[in-house]
């Protein structure tokens, strides 16, 4: 797996209104364009050639399945956060508040224990 790229993607189209919005709604589109044009941009005039997604990725990016990303190395905050962005607003008004979070971490419990990509439950230290 290209983590770095798949991060990348994750980071970048997240913060970014407009692509969150033509990914949610196209997302084989938007993949596709951000290959051609944004993931290759290292900065405003140079362009890397090093980089590119695996077939597996681009599905997994293409079906928004965090599940499949996750175990392949995505950044477990970053496809947290983006897919929250996505599916938030419609799973809160179906189920209530963090549903979609219930269900990223029910999808995600078979991963529990294992050393990495780790996803124990973070327990504040008694003071």
């Amino acid at each position: 797996m290209s983590k770095y790229y798949v991060n990348k993607f994750l980071f970048t189209v997240d913060r970014d209104p407009e692509l969150l919005r033509r990914y949610k709604e196209n997302p084989r589109a938007l993949v596709e364009s951000w290959e051609q044009s944004i993931g290759p941009r290292l900065n405003d005039a140079e362009l890397s050639t090093i980089n590119s997604l695996t077939d597996a990725e681009r599905e997994a990016l293409i079906n928004h399945d965090y599940v499949a990303l996750f175990e392949m190395g995505a950044h477990f905050f970053l496809s947290l956060t983006i897919f929250i962005a996505i599916y938030d607003d419609d799973y809160m008004a179906k189920s209530g508040p963090l549903s979609f979070q219930r269900e990223f971490a029910e999808k995600l419990q078979h991963w529990a224990g294992k050393d990495y990509p780790s996803v124990a439950l973070w327990q504040a230290t008694p003071r």
